[in-house]
């Protein structure tokens, strides 16, 4: 499912996420037998040049790209990237049941039950969910996204010398790259929670198909500032501290404090499901990705707090990975940043 292009069969596709604190980039070559990482590469970008996922200084940004591209290698200018955010809506919904050339006739008309947006400026596009099942009625996965939003990712990526081979959603990406690397997840309801600079996406599966996404205002930036505020740290030392790299004790209580306002988040995402879905269990098992993910003790306090198992997931526990990918970095402290990215250069359209 994309809002926008097709790969067609390139042997070689970059996965980029424009993040709000770090842009990643993710290389894949198709051509063997199976898909191998080849390349990754982050760097920082000022802040506040994107905010909760919005690109405030596109000059800034289309500069740390370039420059991210230039320093890692990557010369391939056309790419697979991916909106989100609060203008992008993720609905599973019941619609007469037809042959998918037939839904795509008439999806916008039954959208506008759904989407509170003007259906005028939106990209949709859908997934039929049950294609052999019998009965009246099919169930389906809609996307929709402003069309701005689209607009202006193609917009950035122009300015960074690049453009769109496709143009994916977040939580769908996550998804391709979690389905490869955590097959033993897709059964049940299970939590997909990624903890990134500013907001944590919430993505909640059901069967291997992600249903239900949500996004939560909590951050690895309210934990350093947390720690700036009340315990008098430099941006640096809290940085330190939030990644794991000094130990201290003073973390712990912020931890279990942002690890309430996430799990809060997980169970009411899980009981909107609950309510709207008949043949949906309770919420089995939770993972987590992203920046936030690597916070010392939050996947414990995660656990705690919703009595189910959390665990750290991983692009790369499955994926081919060639030996020379991590020699200057460290898979562990990199990996959990990488789940998009990973998904994202997974793309490859027939």
């Amino acid at each position: 499912m994309a809002l926008f292009g097709f790969l067609g069969g390139k042997k070689t596709s970059v996965g980029l996420d424009i993040g709000s604190g770090i842009i990643k980039v993710a290389v894949i070559d198709h051509s063997g037998s199976e898909a191998e990482l080849v390349k990754v590469a982050t760097t920082e970008v000022a802040a506040d040049a994107i905010v909760e996922g919005e690109v405030m200084d596109p000059g800034i940004v289309a500069e740390a790209i370039r420059g991210l591209f230039s320093t890692a290698g990557v010369k391939h200018k056309s790419v697979v990237t991916a909106v989100g955010g609060r203008d992008v809506i993720v609905k599973k919904i019941q619609m007469d049941r037809m042959k998918e050339g037939d839904a795509r006739e008439v999806i916008r008309w039954e959208a506008e039950q759904h989407v509170p947006f003007d259906m005028a400026n939106v990209e949709l596009d859908f997934q039929i969910l049950d294609p052999d099942a019998e009965g009246l009625q099919m169930n389906v996965l809609l996307v929709a996204a402003k069309r701005e939003l689209v607009e202006s990712r193609t917009s950035l990526l122009g300015e960074a010398g690049l453009e769109a081979a496709i143009i994916d959603v977040d939580a769908f990406a996550i998804h391709n790259a979690f389905e490869l690397n955590h097959p033993d997840a897709m059964q049940g309801v299970v939590g997909l929670v990624n903890i990134g600079h500013e907001v944590t996406n919430v993505n909640i599966l059901e069967d291997g198909v992600p249903v239900l996404t949500r996004d939560l205002s909590v951050g690895t930036r309210r934990f350093r500032e947390d720690l700036q505020r009340e315990k008098g740290l430099s941006a640096e030392d809290s940085e330190r501290v939030i990644q794991g790299q000094t130990q201290s004790a003073d973390l712990a209580q912020y931890v279990d404090a942002r690890g309430e306002e996430i799990a809060v988040g997980v169970e009411r995402a899980a009981a909107f499901l609950a309510t709207a879905s008949r043949s949906a269990g309770g919420l089995g098992r939770v993972y987590t990705i992203g920046g936030g993910a690597r916070v010392p003790g939050l996947n414990e306090a995660l656990s705690n707090r919703l009595r189910v198992p959390v665990e750290l997931a991983s692009p790369v526990q499955r994926l081919k990975v060639r030996d020379s990918v991590f020699e200057s970095v460290s898979v562990d402290e990199v990996a959990p940043l990488l789940m998009l990215s990973v998904g994202l250069a997974l793309r490859r359209a027939a």
